[in-house]
């Protein structure tokens, strides 16, 4: 590991990002461009993440399968909205076993066409309905900027894919997802705090009805989309064919959501609670939570057997700990390597420590030391890791909070903050397209949300234009 000092997140934020993701060995470039390597400490937090999603989309009544990586052409051609969004971005197959292929295939860029082709043959009475299924897979999206893990040619995701028999229950499916599923898990378990509300029209995923989407601030002040859920209507339905008997006896189209979240949520925790020592991680979930280094003078056996006690009594408690006994190195590097690692509890455990009966503990959150008596220190632990839980999400959301400017004064004053990235603008907004367009072209600041349940004032005035307001926008940059 470099002892090089980072890039400090002031001086150059990317710069910053981009060292902490390799050096703290989350992933790294691949040969493909675009395209990423996630290294064994990365995967096991998207495999974490991936627990914690799993457990709430199945407990929401979902099940999980599979659909094929390639679409082909003709499917994905059926649907003209979707081929359109997603026309830049897509990687085609021509050439297979040697052979050019009678058709074209795409590599999915999303599975909507391919999946809602094959419902067709599943779906023929209400009886048939809900379907309320979820993939976990890949997704190729040729990227023209890519960058690890917030934007990449190939990213890991799940995206989830119901059919229902009413709006009404499309509707509370897709809010369902994004409340009870997506910001429980990024709020309660990765502790970072997001914005809720729907996508503008220009911004909605290609082909729905609506978009509702979560929206978290980083330490730099530019926004990361950290999941969506869309309404689809019947689009989808119609124009694969998708058609039931209801119970009325008459022939209807069902009514479609689709959700998902990927692989940037990794990127959204580095940024999201990273400082200049690197990253900084939540509690709740896995790999390690505690780190034990036993600090060694030659051998030093009744180190070592406090070090491993402690592991165990933790381990006992449901904790997940490591003893860090490498011998190869010293102290000091390894206690710069787990404070890039962003492990949140760190005990010291040395010999002068065991005379005076205690271990030393560091917060990674504040950086903190205390000595804890030996017989108190796993039950201590335990309360120390709830502290950083909330410490860490608090952190987040001062952020948020000093870098939202709310009302500006005048548009001069509302794209100033946006071209400098200062952060989230809330202000009232007319709903025109042109307004919107204006706002980007000047400042290349997009709608991220309108809030739920925000309405202006009656006599509110669009910030960009003096006409009456409809909503409360928010705009920020975005990745």
């Amino acid at each position: 590991m470099s002892t090089n000092a980072l890039p400090t997140q002031s001086s150059d934020f990317p710069a910053w990002y981009g060292e902490v993701v390799r050096r703290a060995g989350l992933a790294e470039n691949s040969a493909v461009r675009g395209a990423m390597v996630i290294k064994p400490y990365g995967y096991a937090i998207w495999e974490a993440i991936q627990r914690e999603l799993d457990d709430r989309i199945k407990a929401t009544g979902h099940e999980n399968f599979y659909f094929p990586l390639f679409v082909p052409i003709s499917v994905l051609a059926q649907e003209g909205e979707l081929v359109e969004g997603f026309a830049p971005e897509l990687a085609i197959v021509t050439e297979a076993g040697g052979k050019t292929l009678e058709e074209p295939l795409a590599v999915r860029p999303t599975s909507e066409a391919l999946i809602w082709a094959t419902y067709a043959r599943w779906v023929q009475s209400y009886r048939d309905l809900p379907l309320l299924y979820n993939q976990w897979g890949n997704a190729v999206r040729w990227e023209l900027r890519p960058r690890l893990f917030l934007r990449t040619s190939e990213f890991l995701w799940q995206e989830g894919h119901t059919a229902h028999e009413t709006e009404e229950e499309a509707v509370a499916e897709a809010l369902t997802i994004l409340h009870e599923v997506y910001a429980d898990t990024i709020e309660n378990v990765l502790a970072v705090p997001v914005l809720r509300g729907r996508k503008s029209e220009s911004e909605r995923f290609p082909g729905a009805v609506d978009t509702y989407t979560l929206e978290a601030l980083m330490r730099d002040g530019k926004a990361l989309q950290a999941a969506t859920s869309h309404y689809l209507g019947q689009g989808f339905p119609r124009t694969f064919d998708v058609r039931y008997t209801g119970r009325d006896g008459s022939e209807q189209y069902p009514h479609a959501t689709s959700w998902g979240a990927t692989t940037r949520l990794v990127g959204g925790i580095v940024m999201a609670h990273g400082d200049d020592r690197g990253l900084r991680r939540d509690t709740r979930w896995k790999p390690q939570q505690v780190v034990i280094v036993p600090i060694l003078r030659e051998e030093d056996a009744d180190v070592l057997h406090a070090a491993a006690a402690l592991a165990d009594e933790l381990r006992e408690a449901g904790v997940r700990v490591r003893v860090d006994d490498r011998p190869e190195h010293r102290p000091g590097f390894k206690f710069n390597e787990w404070e890039l690692k962003g492990v949140p509890i760190r005990v010291e455990i040395g010999s002068r420590d065991l005379a005076a009966g205690a271990v030393t503990v560091a917060r990674r959150d504040t950086g903190g030391k205390e000595q804890l008596p030996v017989p108190r220190a796993a039950s201590t632990i335990d309360e120390l890791l709830s502290a950083v839980q909330a410490s860490l999400f608090e952190a987040a959301r001062d952020v948020r909070e000093r870098r939202t400017l709310r009302d500006p004064s005048s548009y001069a004053e509302m794209i100033e903050y946006l071209r400098e990235a200062g952060g989230f603008v809330v202000a009232p907004w007319c709903g025109q397209s042109e307004c919107e367009a204006r706002v980007k072209e000047d400042s290349s600041a997009t709608i991220r949300l309108l809030p739920f349940g925000d309405e202006p004032a009656p006599s509110g005035a669009c910030v960009c234009c003096g006409r009456p307001a409809v909503t409360t926008a928010v705009w920020a940059q975005a990745y």
